[in-house]
């Protein structure tokens, strides 16, 4: 049987509460960790940076949600690049394609605005995500660093 139809649009204000709920069950944060009451302010800042959530339906029902940013730059002739960050797809859509399509959505709209590349990272310990990765054309480039600055608070 045919699952129905992928929908995949940006999400709203009004679709926070579905975008948390994806991104908790896909065990990116914690059931519950997410502050619901500053979502809407958080939202609008994202926006205001250059970021979009893309939320994935099917036959209305949530299926999953990315987000992403332009980043505007000086170097590669002033060519944006794109960033991926929170690619989170509910349990029961897992290895049914609505993650790959949309990092697929994700990559058009980049293209779309000029993007001269989409960059994203995982965690070196998932195995599966950075073979899906691979499967969409992604390359494993350079070396990435991240700091933990509450870290980094609590040793100064």
């Amino acid at each position: 049987m045919t699952p129905p139809l992928l929908l995949i649009r940006k999400a709203r204000a009004s679709d926070l509460d579905t975008v948390l709920n994806l991104i908790e069950a896909a065990g990116l944060d914690a059931p519950g960790s997410n502050d619901r009451a500053a979502a809407p302010a958080l939202f609008d800042q994202m926006l205001r940076c250059g970021g979009s959530v893309l939320l994935a339906e099917r036959a209305g029902v949530p299926a999953g949600t990315l987000t992403w940013f332009v980043l505007p730059l000086l170097a590669h002739s002033g060519r944006p690049a794109a960033l991926v960050e929170d690619v989170a797809v509910a349990p029961a859509w897992q290895g049914s394609g609505v993650g790959r399509a949309l990092v697929q959505a994700a990559m058009q709209r980049a293209r779309a605005v000029g993007c001269y590349k989409l960059a994203l990272s995982s965690n070196a310990r998932r195995a599966e995500a950075h073979a899906f990765y691979e499967r969409l054309g992604f390359a494993r480039h350079g070396v990435s660093f991240s700091v933990e600055l509450d870290e980094l608070a609590v040793a100064a």
